[in-house]
């Protein structure tokens, strides 16, 4: 499995990622626009916060979808029957609650990676085949919305050696949304999935971030683009000892963009996989 890493200033960055995304779901990219010392910031922020009882002043709230989810409330993958090994917080502009723990650096970063996540979907709607761009709703760019995407702040604690028998980190899954970005986390783990079901090591070094295509957009692209199933294993040895960090951002489009036949709304598509992983009722109303 070639996962690209790309240098974004070098000449044919743009196509080199967009053949990376097309023929595995991921692309790395190196030299990016994003300033890591707010990521650094932001890790040691939140790594304090997770560690602290008032995180649960901000407990989340399944009618909004924002606030702090314990280990205990985490969500299980489709098909999964344990619980990912990890807590998050979900983090939504401008409406969501912001703990008043954490510094303005965490929303800087989001517009910071909001606006380079429309350049990169600019990039993959380029090298789309005509046959297949002349059939989305409106330019990827367009789709997105500020209100809907969700940053979630990761934390997967260290081990304490009476984890459920079978439980990982983050099991076996596919990103719900149109693109995820995702800065290098803390510490490694991050698996993907390749076309014979064989699993491979995201090759992930310090200060990039990792690209990789969610199911709407894939929906959107006739399967051009392919969500890869994708995970993170348990650490081993003295890295077991260690909390690991990350901080995707699910760039989401807006509830009524159409994505394709079967799914004419976004937000119904949104529904279902909620409901699926156990974060959302049923018989739920609209996310904000």
């Amino acid at each position: 499995m070639n996962v690209l890493t790309v240098d974004y200033r070098a000449k044919g960055a743009d196509e080199r990622f967009a053949q990376s995304l097309h023929e595995t779901g991921f692309a790395v990219i190196e030299n990016h626009p994003i300033p890591w010392d707010k990521i650094e910031q932001a890790y040691r922020e939140w790594g304090a916060f997770f560690n602290d009882p008032i995180r649960e002043k901000y407990t989340f709230d399944p009618a909004t979808q924002d606030g702090y989810i314990s280990g205990a409330l985490s969500e299980t993958a489709k098909g999964e029957k344990q619980k990912d090994l990890k807590e998050f917080y979900h983090l939504y502009f401008p409406w969501g609650r912001y703990p008043k723990e954490i510094s303005n650096n965490s929303r800087e970063l989001f517009e910071l990676t909001l606006a380079f996540g429309k350049e990169l979907l600019g990039w993959i709607e380029q090298h789309l085949p005509e046959s297949i761009r002349k059939k989305l709703s409106m330019n990827l760019s367009d789709m997105v919305s500020i209100e809907r995407t969700l940053y979630r702040i990761l934390y997967y604690p260290p081990f304490k050696g009476n984890e459920p028998a079978g439980a990982i980190r983050a099991a076996a899954h596919e990103d719900i949304n149109l693109i995820t970005v995702l800065p290098a986390a803390s510490e490694s783990g991050l698996q993907a999935k390749d076309k014979q079901g064989n699993w491979h090591t995201v090759k992930v070094d310090p200060k990039t971030l990792v690209i990789n295509i969610g199911d709407m957009l894939q929906e959107a692209t006739d399967r051009y683009y392919i969500s890869t199933t994708h995970r993170v294993i348990n650490p081993e040895g003295a890295a077991a000892q260690k909390a690991r960090m990350s901080m995707p951002m699910f760039i989401h489009p807006k509830a009524d963009v159409k994505l394709s036949g079967r799914y004419p709304t976004a937000e119904g598509y949104l529904h279902e996989r909620l409901v699926e992983l156990g974060l959302r009722k049923g018989d739920a109303g609209v996310m904000a």
